[in-house]
């Protein structure tokens, strides 16, 4: 980028146009390795569902961050999960691995409902302050795998498996505005038509909605 600017006749330097891109938030869209390595602000947390049954939906959500291939590069998909139901509550695209696409998610799940454990690994838009505060402050327990446990939070691996052989890798979207438009469409799908073995070919929708009612008649009992 310097050496565009230069040859456009614009005098500056490498320093210059590095602080130029970070004030503006632009950065390069590639996979970048480490990317769970935590700063130290960040809130770290013990792993709390070892040996845990899952009997109930809202009993335990996570979370978790997956690259989309693009044509030309790439850009990142967070997604919110009940494990209970495999019901995605919540889901956001971003072209960045900034915290806030991972908070718009969060806060529109807990718009439908709240977990009793919220579980995600240790990446650094999950243990900040930010973050983990939102889960604090509305009396959530806070779960981190350990560090390249990937089977601590299998079922967001299961699903971003799912979704790129189901979706991703077939329809090989050339923008994010074009997988913006094609996940919304794949995940209504997974919500609402998807059978799945292990709900005894149930979808994760009415899974879901049938814990509401459970939870709703427990409560008048």
């Amino acid at each position: 980028m310097t050496a565009f600017l230069q040859q456009a006749g614009w005098a500056v330097n490498e320093k210059r146009v590095r602080r130029l891109l970070r004030e503006m938030g632009l950065m390069a869209i590639y996979p970048k390795p480490r990317l769970s390595l935590g700063q130290s602000e960040d809130r770290r947390f013990p792993y709390l569902l070892k040996g845990v049954q899952i009997e109930r939906i809202n009993q335990v959500w996570s979370t978790d961050i997956t690259y989309i291939r693009l044509v030309g590069g790439f850009c990142y998909l967070v997604a919110v999960m009940d494990w209970y139901s495999r019901y995605v509550l919540a889901w956001r695209l971003s072209n960045s691995l900034e915290t806030g696409f991972c908070l718009e998610a969060l806060d529109e799940a807990l718009l439908v409902g709240q977990p009793e454990i919220f579980n995600s690994d240790l990446g650094t838009q999950f243990t900040s302050l930010s973050f983990v505060g939102r889960l604090l402050a509305s009396g959530i327990g806070v779960s981190h795998d350990g560090r390249g446990r990937c089977f601590d939070n299998i079922f967001n691996e299961r699903l971003w498996r799912t979704v790129k052989y189901e979706d991703v890798y077939i329809k090989d979207y050339r923008v994010m505005s074009e997988a913006r438009i094609g996940l919304a469409n794949y995940f209504q799908f997974y919500n609402g038509q998807r059978l799945h073995q292990s709900l005894d070919y149930k979808t994760p929708e009415s899974v879901f909605r049938q814990g509401i009612k459970q939870a709703a008649k427990s409560t008048l009992i």
